[in-house]
């Protein structure tokens, strides 16, 4: 009998600025993609797997505050690369779909827009260490540094990233805006000051169209 090579899966990304409801999304969206029948990955950036937890500890460590730039994107890409190899891409080989909070586009707008590490270099990284895999679909909650950050304030104590200045969160938001505008085909853009539900229900409107035939 001939073998049956499985539909390769969809990888759907969630990306925003700090407070953006993020991980709140996360957990409406794998309810609803569950109930539609997905075979579903979750995981998040860094980290997803135990070399990547170990760097996210790094990364986001504020007693941590002579790691340079440079070091920061490697350690980013370092963690993505083991993500990509360990669980996106044989996940995504076997039909399976993955859900991502943050992905590659986190390092244009942070490690990029935010601390100003030259595109070409991330580019170059992008096609190495994660293999030049892109998302099907990128869901961006977009809101106002302000208002992110006033709820990012009501989780406790800031980590190294969140306690960037103002100014460093209006590159990375410019960033994730100017991305998206380029990309129009794969970005949806939420406005992520909405309700929970509203931004959800943006959300599968905006993903409809990768249901198609899935429970079929």
């Amino acid at each position: 009998m001939p073998v049956t090579t499985p539909k390769r899966g969809r990888l759907i990304t969630l990306e925003g600025g700090e407070g953006a409801g993020k991980s709140t999304l996360l957990r409406g969206l794998e309810a609803y993609l569950r109930a539609q029948g997905v075979d579903l990955v979750v995981t998040r950036e860094p980290g997803g797997t135990a070399v990547g937890e170990a760097v996210r500890g790094i990364v986001l460590d504020a007693g941590i505050n002579e790691l340079c730039a440079e070091a920061e994107l490697l350690l980013m890409f370092a963690s993505r690369a083991q993500l990509v190899r360990q669980v996106v891409e044989p996940a995504l080989a076997a039909g399976r779909w993955v859900l991502c909070d943050r992905f590659t586009d986190a390092s244009f707008a942070y490690q990029g827009g935010g601390r100003g590490q030259p595109v070409e270099r991330i580019d170059a990284l992008e096609t190495w260490a994660a293999l030049a895999i892109k998302p099907d679909i990128t869901l961006l909650l977009d809101l106002p540094v302000s208002t992110g950050r006033a709820r990012a304030a009501g989780r406790g104590e800031a980590d190294r990233i969140e306690g960037e200045a103002d100014a460093f969160f209006e590159r990375v938001r410019d960033t994730y805006r100017a991305r998206a505008a380029a990309e129009p085909r794969r970005f949806r853009v939420l406005d992520a000051s909405a309700t929970p539900e509203a931004v959800l229900a943006q959300a599968v409107e905006g993903m409809a169209g990768l249901l198609v035939g899935v429970a079929s």
